[in-house]
């Protein structure tokens, strides 16, 4: 049974994935009291990457945008996969985005804008976060964009 905030998702035309699954020696997502931490989740979307390669480069800044937004749907999954229902989301407290950079590209907040409005489009006040944006080299599997979500959840 979904919850208000998957009807939500509903109401965007959205569905939660499934749990997107490690590429190496780590967990999706960790609890740690009340505290969801996420691992970086790529822009995947039924096991692969829709495009691959550099912001400023071969990805437009408005398609990095886009899969921000497609982390951070697979990102409230893998918090789904440890809290069992995404109500109990009491608020996103930090979004970390990656965003692998052309040598001139610099707006790798307003591509981490794409994780950050779909939060508050799916949360509301909720998904008023505190968030970094961090222009790299390169990202596993050549992806664009990476982003991890901490988040607190109300008690049991």
């Amino acid at each position: 049974m979904s919850g208000a905030v998957e009807a939500k998702l509903a109401e965007l035309g959205l569905t939660l994935p499934g749990v997107v699954p490690p590429l190496a020696a780590y967990q999706p997502a960790v609890q740690s009291g009340v505290y969801v931490y996420t691992a970086g989740q790529l822009p995947m979307v039924d096991g692969k990457l829709p495009v691959t390669g550099k912001v400023g480069a071969e990805v437009t800044a408005e398609e990095a945008k886009e899969l921000a937004r497609t982390c951070a749907l697979n990102a409230l999954a893998a918090v789904k996969s440890v809290a069992g229902d995404l109500d109990r989301i009491a608020r996103v407290v930090k979004v970390v985005g990656f965003v692998a950079s052309a040598a001139d590209f610099t707006g790798q907040p307003g591509v981490l804008n794409g994780a950050s409005e779909l939060l508050g489009a799916v949360l509301g006040d909720k998904g008023v976060h505190a968030r970094s944006a961090v222009g790299v080299a390169v990202l596993p599997l050549n992806a664009p964009v990476e982003v991890e979500i901490q988040v607190e959840l109300t008690h049991a």
